[in-house]
């Protein structure tokens, strides 16, 4: 294959700028693990470049601390005082969505997902944020707890530029075909591999050059373990 050229071309009508730069639909689907952890990938790029960034949980327990929930809650913070990165929100079905200030209900899931979608449709036409994370989104039109119809045609009709990343097992076929990119379980265990074997290698790089790992490490130490807190106590 020539340089510059790839083997095949979508017949989508778009110029390949375009396709690089239009909003997606993400549908990151499988048996296996890294479904989520994929999605919250990709927002931390997108923090990272000042997006507004909307994580909506569906299923997942209001008991449940994942770690990324942790990680983006902070990230949010450091936006709100520090102005780098993007906003950030995060929402859970199972402990009552934010917005509404209630409990969640055991009795009506249904409901609390119906409510959750709706407002994620009037985020979507507001254009609030630039990346949604629909955390475990399939399940919840498997069920049937949302229209299917209205889900592909709110997706596929809304405004600006604004990407969504679904993920969950058994996404129903006409989400998949509405979807800019689909990877499947094996990609993300290919993903996973991949991303362990750059990571053993740059340590092995980090550590092959003393001189290297010396200033690495003082400029790390540097950058973040040399902040004091400031004391807002009257003392």
């Amino acid at each position: 294959m020539a340089r510059g050229t790839v083997p095949t071309v979508p017949d989508d009508g778009k110029t390949t700028r375009q396709r690089r730069t239009s909003p997606l639909v993400v549908v990151h689907s499988g048996a296996g693990k890294g479904k989520s952890t994929a999605a919250f990938g990709l927002a931390l790029r997108g923090w990272n470049q000042g997006w507004s960034i909307g994580v909506f949980q569906f299923v997942k327990s209001a008991k449940w601390r994942i770690g990324e929930e942790e990680v983006y809650r902070t990230l949010g913070r450091v936006h709100e005082e520090t102005g780098e990165g993007g906003p950030v929100e995060w929402h859970k079905m199972g402990s009552g969505w934010s917005w509404s200030r209630k409990a969640g209900s055991e009795e009506d899931h249904a409901a609390d997902a119906r409510e959750g979608w709706e407002e994620i449709k009037r985020r979507l036409a507001a254009e609030t944020h630039t990346v949604y994370i629909l955390d475990e989104f399939t399940y919840v039109m498997k069920w049937g707890w949302v229209e299917l119809d209205d889900v592909i045609d709110t997706l596929t009709h809304r405004p600006g530029y604004q990407h969504v990343v679904i993920t969950g097992r058994d996404p129903h076929p006409r989400l998949l075909e509405i979807a800019d990119v689909a990877p499947g379980q094996g990609d993300l265990d290919r993903l996973d591999e991949l991303r362990d074997l750059i990571a053993e290698r740059f340590e092995e790089w980090i550590w092959e050059d003393p001189d290297r790992a010396r200033h690495l490490a003082d400029e790390y130490n540097r950058r973040f373990n040399s902040i004091v807190l400031r004391d807002y106590s009257a003392e």
